[in-house]
Parts: C-alpha cells; structure tokens; sequence
C-alpha cells in the first residue's frame, strides 16, 4: 500500500511538472487539460475528452479550437463525426522558439528604451528582506566599489546567510568595498576579502546605512521591518562620494 501511494505521488508531481512546462508554453489551463488528454487517448471525440478530465463539453470545444489554431491537435472525420488528436510534443519546442524569435526582434528596442528610461533620475522603495536582497544583488550588476557609510551589526544578523552568497559574488566579481562601522563593531569584520574598514565612535551609530555605488545612493533602515530608498542619480551620487570621503578622513583604524 505503502509503494502505491509513493507511486501516486510521483505521478501526481510529475503531472503537475508536464503541466507547468505547457503553461510556459502559452497555454491556458484548459488547452493544458485537453492536450494532455489527447496524448493519453489518442484519437477521441469531444465527449470522450470531456468525461475524462471532468470539464464542460462546450469548454472543450472552445480548447480544441484553440490547440487547432496554435497547430497542437487536428481532427479526422469518421461516419461523420469529429475525432480529435494531439500533436506531437516536439510541436511546443517549435512554439517556444517561435516565441524566442519574436522577443529577439523587439529586445535591442525595449534595451534603447530602458536605457533611456535608466538615464532619469529615480527613486525606489524597497521593502522587507526579499525587498533587501533584490536592492543588494543591484550591487553586484553595477560591478563598482561599494562604499557604506553607518552600517549596521543588524544586517549581519537579519541576512546572515544572503550575505555569505553576496559576499561570494562580491570576490568573484572583484568588487571592492570600503565600510564605516561604529567601534561596537571591532574585530567582527576585519577579515571580509577586498574590504577597508575604518570605525567612528559608537555615539554616531544607528539603525540607518548609506550605500554609494556607481551611480546610486542606497538608504537603508535596518529595523523589525526594513526599509531600503534606492536614489539613482550621477549627481546625488557624487554629493555622497563626497561626504563619504569626508568621513573617511575622521574615521579610524
């Protein structure tokens, strides 16, 4: 009893992956239930079909159309009535590269666009801890030394293992960081590859980090619910560079 039901189960999960990879392939959920019944029937009429995957007779016509019309099933006519089939599977390899030409063809467009778009000024909250990791893995795009300002024992410890992952991608790419921390913070940082650290009194510490890199300022408040303000800017960023210097001056050792 105990094998059938593990036998179930990964007939059930492998369905439910056949599912998803025709889903990917543009369609619906009911051409997804029709196609798949086709493929195990074989040639069937529209009742058959019907009563095998529990859906409404006419809602099945409507997929049929469909599957027709994107050229994954065909009909023969026998005594006069309309026997469905399935396509071979090798027909949706042909409808995702279809789909990959078509994208090809706009994308050097759409990259002029969001270059242009990129080149504006822009402000963009991020929120929570996943919201956190998507502002930090912009680090890494960017590619251009890092530097923070105020940062916070607290990000240690609310993305422990995210920054172990950043911190490998960080080396591998080669990108250097330069890290203001409050003395509370001696001896815990000191080893981190391709970093300079420098420590202010525990008097300016906070919650609060500012992270310049390229062409961006991040805000980041590390508290119970973080919050990150991402300002793109050539200009804002270079007011910080500045101020970050400054600092860099008066921090010590």
């Amino acid at each position: 009893m105990v094998t059938t039901i593990f036998k179930n189960i990964n007939y059930l999960s492998g369905m439910q992956m056949e599912e998803k990879f025709l889903e990917n392939a543009g369609l619906t959920g009911g051409e997804v239930k029709v196609y798949m019944a086709l493929i195990e029937l074989g040639q069937a009429l529209a009742g058959k079909i019907a009563e095998k995957i529990g859906m409404h007779r006419r809602s099945v016509y409507d997929s049929l159309n469909r599957l027709i019309e994107k050229g994954l099933a065909s009909y023969v006519i026998i005594k006069d009535r309309k026997y469905f089939e399935g396509a071979n599977p090798d027909k949706l390899l042909g409808i995702i590269k279809e789909k990959e030409r078509g994208i090809s063809l706009i994308l050097a467009e759409l990259k002029e666009r969001y270059k242009k778009s990129k080149m504006k000024e822009e402000i963009i909250v991020f929120k929570g801890k996943e919201g956190l990791k998507t502002l930090f893995d912009d680090q890494i795009k960017t590619r251009k030394e890092i530097l923070i300002l105020g940062a916070s024992t607290a990000a240690d410890e609310m993305l422990k293992y995210y920054f172990l992952e950043y911190n490998k991608k960080r080396i591998k790419g080669k990108i250097k960081v330069k890290i203001v921390f409050s003395n509370r913070a001696k001896g815990k940082h000191e080893k981190v590859p391709l970093s300079e650290i420098k420590y202010l009194s525990d008097e300016y510490s906070g919650p609060a980090a500012i992270n310049i890199y390229g062409d961006n300022v991040a805000i980041i408040h590390w508290s119970e619910k973080p919050i990150g303000i991402l300002i793109e800017s050539e200009g804002i960023a270079a007011s910080y560079r500045k101020y970050f210097d400054l600092i860099w001056r008066i921090a010590k050792k």
